[in-house]
């Protein structure tokens, strides 16, 4: 079964691209400096390079108005430009995590969810999408609950 996994588009988060430390505050968001290479951005779903700038803010990731209604802190890279969006390729911060993916349906109900190691999310996602009800699927990193991605069919 093909599938299409997108990151997040750069504009909501372009005003605070720059901003001084103090400003982020007012937005719930710190600027943080890699130190290593386990900072997942969530718009070109790549890991930030050591030394690379990013802000840690909180992002409503499941916008549905039900009880599934979420938001939780995530990264994104203070030069990322370009939403990745690709088709049945899993990006390399998905694939090295152990993830949470959640199936809802077109309500924004959870119908299925599945903790599963990143190596093997392609079986994951095709039990998922059996349910023709699973509109769509959100990958959540298992440990620390940050939003990782969408996943749709393609």
């Amino acid at each position: 079964m093909d599938f299409r996994i997108t990151g997040l588009s750069p504009e909501p988060f372009r005003h605070l691209f720059g901003l001084p430390d103090h400003e982020l505050k007012q937005h719930r968001a710190i600027r943080v400096i890699a130190d290593d290479t386990r900072y997942p951005d969530r718009i070109e779903m790549c890991e930030a390079a050591i030394g690379e700038s990013l802000l840690l803010l909180n992002h409503v990731c499941q916008s549905a108005e039900t009880p599934y209604y979420a938001t939780h802190a995530i990264y994104v890279r203070e030069n990322a430009k370009q939403t990745y969006d690709r088709v049945n390729e899993v990006p390399t911060v998905m694939r090295s995590r152990l993830l949470s993916l959640r199936a809802f349906n077109d309500a924004g109900m959870i119908i299925g969810a599945e903790i599963v190691q990143g190596s093997d999310i392609e079986a994951a996602i095709e039990r998922l999408f059996d349910d023709q009800n699973a509109a769509y699927i959100h990958a959540h990193n298992a440990g620390r609950g940050c939003y990782s991605g969408r996943i749709d069919r393609a």
